[in-house]
């Protein structure tokens, strides 16, 4: 039933194969002829035939977009993007870190448009973003004596595995 989770339909493509079928249906074929032509199920054809009956070939165009309307609107989506690429401190934050709270700041300063923090990580998607985390490490981090620590203290400290332990 549907498609497997995640795969998107292209209701563009869908719309052509209907009307390829109508137009197969004007040229006198059957319905199980359509069906094998166009590789679907016969009963979709047979859905599509009395459509095609009843209401000519706008009954076999695509519905239009499904659901609600998007809040923002692609320029809104552009200049969200470079409000993003400026970067938190543009906007008075103290580090260069993203939250979902900062960007849910950002897009009402921007646009008027209230979200939930929540849910802006489906917008930083549509906008190509992706959850990344700072990599955490101190500016003051002195690497040779980690290193040295590491090499020298660390083998000291570690526990050893005794030798009779039974198996």
């Amino acid at each position: 039933m549907g498609n497997p989770r995640g795969v998107k339909r292209d209701f563009d493509q869908l719309e052509r194969r209907r009307l390829k079928a109508a137009n197969l249906f004007d040229r006198g074929l059957s319905q199980a002829e359509v069906a094998r032509r166009l590789n679907v199920h016969r009963q979709s054809v047979s859905r599509w035939y009395q459509s095609w009956q009843e209401q000519g070939l706008k009954a076999l165009r695509k519905a239009g977009r499904a659901g609600r309307r998007p809040r923002l609107q692609a320029r809104q989506l552009e200049q969200l993007r470079q409000g993003l690429q400026t970067g938190p401190e543009a906007l008075g934050y103290g580090t260069s870190l993203w939250t979902t709270w900062r960007v849910a700041d950002l897009i009402e300063r921007q646009t008027g448009q209230r979200f939930h923090p929540g849910h802006v990580w489906r917008i930083l998607r549509g906008l190509g973003w992706s959850c990344q985390r700072p990599t955490g490490r101190a500016i003051q981090r002195d690497e040779p004596a980690i290193r040295r620590w590491k090499r020298q203290r660390w083998p000291v400290l570690k526990k050893t595995r005794s030798g009779n332990t039974a198996r």
